[in-house]
């Protein structure tokens, strides 16, 4: 009996396009999940959502916490609660730096993107500073005149 062939690569399932807004990005991790077999089929299929989600630190374990992933339709009493604290994985000095840098005043554990690489699902996890409003409408004013810049060379030429 051969086994199931696995898809090699990166393949993107889900986004939280509102951190790169909400937050200044410092520094990221590649982390897996702990995930009961119903969970992975639902995330497969795209069904997660990373709005309103972040990590936490508790007893040397990493946890993503608000994280929706929605039941799997043929999974019957084998699905788990749909917004559950999941595990990270991760090696134990990355936990003491992330633990650390959480706990430094404005810093927060912020998912950027769930993948699958090479069939196993992973986080990317972002230690992100929070933006104030000014910040906000500079990056928005950057990005139109980036923008302004890119239209005005194309009808240039």
């Amino acid at each position: 009996m051969n086994p199931v062939p696995v898809k090699k690569g990166v393949r993107q399932i889900a986004e939280n396009r509102k951190a790169r807004h909400e937050y200044f990005i410092e520094d990221t991790y590649e982390c897996g999940l702990a995930l009961v077999g119903t969970e992975v089929k639902s995330i497969r299929a795209g069904k997660v959502n990373l709005k309103d989600s972040y990590a936490q630190v508790k007893n040397g374990e990493a946890f993503i916490i608000g994280m929706h992933v929605s039941p799997y339709e043929q999974g019957n009493i084998f699905n788990a609660d749909p917004f559950r604290q999941r595990k990270l994985l991760l090696h134990k000095q990355e936990i003491r730096k992330l633990n650390a840098l959480a706990q430094t005043e404005g810093y927060s554990l912020i998912p950027l993107r769930l993948y699958l690489r090479d069939g196993r699902v992973k986080m990317e996890l972002a230690v992100a500073k929070g933006k104030k409003l000014y910040d906000k409408r500079q990056s928005i004013a950057e990005r139109d005149a980036k923008r302004d810049m890119e239209r005005r060379m194309k009808n240039a030429d």
